[in-house]
């Protein structure tokens, strides 16, 4: 623990790992039910050309919930949760190098860094074919001429796992296994600056902000409010590969860079902005809920003996 810090971390070693494992579930699994609508908004706005279907945001939201309901906002939802085992893998790795590198460094940005972005490959690894199948869930209804794949009748009326099946039959025939890491490469080139930019940022606008604030504010306050903000910044400096990554996985492309320059030859880089403000709107409740959750699953899952020994 690094005292001379105004917000303590705990570290790996600190906490009793059932208590962890055990609360993570449930805090991963609420947070994407939380940000999942926002998730598939940004997806469908990305992937579309120009405006032709959804002219922002907030349009797209309302269009969606007129026309498909509730349900259609969470088109995909339940092969989404497959990914809550890489979010175990992503906080592992994350503490568990932490640990590594402070062997060699104890300077907090060192470690976050290395860390965030280790976090990420391991996630990815597991992520990217679940993704890669939602995401083609998600653009289905009204968004379906947007992509690839299309449920036929018999099967759109069907349970998520009749769909489920069919698009991921239909991607096994056309691009057999690899098909299922389509994008793999501009997903790292876009998760892993994310989560490298992420985490030193999370715990420098933590440390600004304790010294601004009263020395009796509860630091989980001041952990709330860093969350969004550097998650604006990662989703700012990392927005134009995500653009990528996600026309690379819906449309079938193989190429990033022929994918990165079709985009600029379309739209300009105005291009590189699409979803920005959704990936935005939907970090931030992410972050929010991320890092109270995070931050109440470590302390509820201190080791007995240091539980009042940190401030709260």
């Amino acid at each position: 623990m690094q005292q001379k810090r105004n917000i303590q971390i705990i570290e790996w070693e600190d906490l009793d790992k059932r208590k962890f494992y055990s609360f993570g579930v449930f805090m991963t699994m609420a947070i994407r039910a939380t940000v999942y609508p926002a998730t598939l908004i940004r997806t469908r706005l990305q992937v579309q050309r120009g405006k032709s279907l959804y002219s922002g945001t907030f349009d797209a939201f309302f269009k969606i919930l007129r026309t498909e309901g509730v349900r259609g906002l969470y088109r995909g939802f339940m092969v989404n949760t497959f990914t809550l085992i890489s979010g175990q893998a992503y906080i592992t790795t994350y503490e568990l190098v932490r640990k590594y590198v402070s062997q060699y460094s104890e300077n907090n940005t060192v470690k976050s860094l290395v860390a965030g972005g280790s976090a990420s490959l391991v996630a990815q690894s597991i992520t990217v074919p679940i993704d890669v199948v939602s995401q083609q869930l998600m653009m289905q209804g009204q968004g379906k001429h947007l992509t690839r794949f299309r449920l036929d009748t018999q099967t759109g009326n069907k349970k998520f796992f009749g769909q489920t099946r069919n698009i991921i039959a239909q991607i096994f025939a056309v691009d057999g296994f690899p098909g299922f890491y389509r994008g793999y490469v501009a997903s790292l080139l876009t998760y892993i600056p994310n989560s490298a930019v992420w985490w030193p940022f999370y715990h420098f606008y933590a440390e600004q902000l304790s010294k601004m604030a009263p020395t009796d504010c509860p630091h989980l306050i001041l952990q709330a409010m860093a969350g969004p903000l550097a998650a604006a910044t990662a989703s700012t400096v990392t927005n134009p590969m995500d653009v990528v990554r996600a026309r690379v996985q819906v449309e079938g492309r193989t190429s990033v860079i022929d994918t990165f320059r079709q985009l600029i030859k379309e739209e300009g880089c105005w291009g590189l902005t699409k979803g920005l403000s959704a990936r935005i709107i939907s970090s931030t409740p992410t972050a929010i809920v991320m890092v109270v959750g995070y931050e109440t699953l470590k302390k509820l899952s201190l080791r007995p003996e240091l539980v009042d020994s940190r401030h709260w």
